[in-house]
């Protein structure tokens, strides 16, 4: 008997797979789908993002009519910071480990398995379905930026990365950009001489209290995530380098913000004769959709036909759909119920792990010709 949704997503879970070391993740993947007798194509692009897998990627060819579709889920999570030790009381998944479940986004790889095993086994007609398994998502998108999305026949796909009640659609996602932001001091000794000494760290204080951050507006956010600076307490730092990031829903907004941030980079080191180096990165572009767009159509379609109520929303975060939907491709990430991610408290419905399972075939359902 092959493992239900339930058995698959905790034999997923279980396993490790930070970004970079997805690998035990992907073998597991790759096994899956050959049981299923089909091919498995893993590129090249590992190495050269710094991932121990490729991107794996199927298809299906189609036996009826209709509109292929893509599913895309990355193999990697948030690190965890222990042991993943899934238990399942109450119908809810959780870690007794006390770190990460990875629902985000194991969850959706083992709903888009199962869903395609039936298909495969039930001999259910579809009109073509490709799969993709990416690495690296967490740090920006890494591996779907990597694929060759050529390769993909599907104009139309979907992701399900959106930690909210099954049913949300997400019309649309931000624009990021972030900021690798070095000082440049000088170091001299902190009890003798500081009055030779330029503080690297509080120049970058200063910047940093100058920022805008947390959410900015109705659209935007910003954040510094990390920072380091200096070599010992007795000796005025000369080097601080901090990261931030920007999104917004509106692209110019972001700009505005992004110029802020570095106005406030040089006036501070201005202040404190330090040099400063700025390294600025687009993360990805956002998107948006209309509800009357084809893909979102065809989501709401789907939901409503297993019974669930359609709900419309933006997100903050961004999934591999904002890379597809800047190559022109229509993607659109649907919600499939997990809760509470990247923290100990992060969890899921057994319920709503096979109601994905549900979603997925009412998604290839509602795409056969009418």
């Amino acid at each position: 008997m092959p493992p239900d949704v339930l058995d698959l997503f905790l034999e997923l879970a279980v396993v490790p797979s930070p970004p970079g070391e997805e690998r035990a993740v992907a073998d597991l993947v790759t096994r899956y789908l050959r049981d299923c007798d089909l091919d498995v194509d893993e590129d090249s692009c590992g190495p050269k993002i710094g991932s121990t897998m490729g991107n794996l990627y199927t298809r299906i060819e189609p036996t009826a009519p209709g509109e292929p579709l893509f599913f895309c889920a990355h193999l990697d999570t948030v690190p965890p910071t222990a042991a993943i030790e899934p238990v399942v009381a109450d119908g809810i998944v959780r870690n007794a480990a006390g770190t990460i479940l990875g629902a985000d986004n194991k969850a959706a790889v083992a709903a888009m398995l199962e869903a395609t095993r039936l298909i495969l086994a039930e001999r259910r007609s579809h009109a073509g379905i490709e799969l993709l398994f990416t690495p690296m998502e967490e740090i920006g998108l890494v591996g779907a930026h990597a694929f060759d999305h050529t390769r993909l026949r599907a104009r139309t796909g979907y992701v399900f990365d959106q930690a909210a009640p099954i049913g949300a659609v997400i019309l649309g996602a931000p624009y990021s950009q972030s900021l690798e932001v070095t000082f440049h001091g000088r170091a001299a000794h902190s009890g003798m001489h500081p009055e030779d000494g330029r503080s690297a760290i509080a120049a970058a204080a200063r910047a940093i209290s100058e920022f805008r951050l947390g959410r900015v507006d109705a659209d935007s956010t910003a954040n510094v995530g990390t920072i380091s600076g200096g070599t010992a307490t007795n000796i005025v730092p000369e080097w601080c380098t901090f990261v931030a990031e920007a999104r917004s829903q509106d692209e110019r907004k972001l700009a505005d913000l992004i110029q802020q941030m570095q106005d406030a980079i040089t006036f501070a080191a201005g202040l404190a004769d330090c040099d400063v180096e700025t390294k600025a990165r687009k993360s990805y572009r956002g998107y948006r959709f209309a509800k009357s767009d084809r893909a979102v159509a065809l989501a709401a379609d789907a939901l409503a036909r297993r019974g669930h109520e359609v709900t419309y929303e933006l997100s903050g975060g961004a999934a591999d759909a904002n890379v597809f939907n800047e190559r022109g491709l229509e993607c659109v990430n649907l919600a499939n119920g997990m809760t509470d991610i990247h923290t100990p408290a992060e969890h899921i419905a057994v319920a709503d792990l096979e109601a994905m399972v549900d979603v997925t075939l009412s998604l290839v359902e509602s795409a056969l010709a009418q």
